[in-house]
C-alpha cells in the first residue's frame, strides 16, 4: 500500500482539529441523539422529515469525525523552537510581501494544506506563492509562475507567532 501523505500542521492547527474532534464526539453526537429520538417519538419514520435530517446530520458528524481522525493519524506538527533561529521561512511563518507589478503588501501566514484558508490569510506550504516562499529570506525577490503569468514579490518581513 502507498505510504499516506503527512499532513503538516502548525501547533494551532493540531490543536483546533483536537477541540472540534472532541466537540464532534462529546457534544455533537449526543445532540444529535436527542433530536433522533424526539423525531422517533412523533411516529411514522416513513415520512419523517425531522427523523431524516437528524440521520443526515448524524452521518455527517461522522464523516467529520473520520476525516479528522486520518488527518490527525497522519499529521506532521512544525515545531516552532526548529526556526526560531532560522532566518529562511518556513511553514509556520507569517510573510509581508509586496507584489511587485502593483505595488501592493500582502500578508500571509504559510500552514499546511489541511489548514489552508485565504480569506483567512492563510496559505498551503504546496501552494505556488508558499512553495516560492518557503526557504527564501527578508529583501529577496521571488518569482511564481501563475496562469497569468510570472508575478514577482519582494519579501519584506517574516516571523513567527
Amino acid at each position: 500500500m502507498a505510504e499516506m501523505k503527512k499532513n503538516i500542521l502548525t501547533y494551532e492547527g493540531l490543536k483546533a482539529l483536537e477541540d472540534e474532534l472532541h466537540d464532534l464526539k462529546v457534544n455533537r453526537r449526543q445532540e444529535v441523539a436527542q433530536k433522533i429520538k424526539e423525531a422517533r417519538e412523533l411516529g411514522d419514520l416513513s415520512e419523517n422529515a425531522e427523523y431524516d435530517a437528524a440521520k443526515e446530520e448524524q452521518r455527517d458528524i461522522e464523516s467529520r469525525i473520520e476525516e479528522i481522525d486520518k488527518i490527525l493519524k497522519n499529521a506532521e506538527v512544525v515545531v516552532d523552537e526548529d526556526f526560531d533561529s532560522s532566518n529562511v521561512i518556513n511553514v509556520g511563518c507569517t510573510v509581508k510581501i509586496r507584489d511587485l507589478e502593483f505595488n501592493e503588501d500582502l500578508e500571509y501566514k504559510i500552514v499546511g494544506s489541511t489548514e489552508a484558508n485565504s480569506l483567512q490569510g492563510k496559505i498551503s506550504n504546496e501552494s505556488p506563492v508558499g512553495k516560492a516562499l518557503i526557504g527564501a529570506q527578508k529583501d529577496e525577490t521571488i518569482e511564481v509562475e501563475t496562469p497569468a503569468g510570472m508575478i514577482k514579490y519582494l519579501i519584506l518581513d517574516f516571523y513567527k507567532k
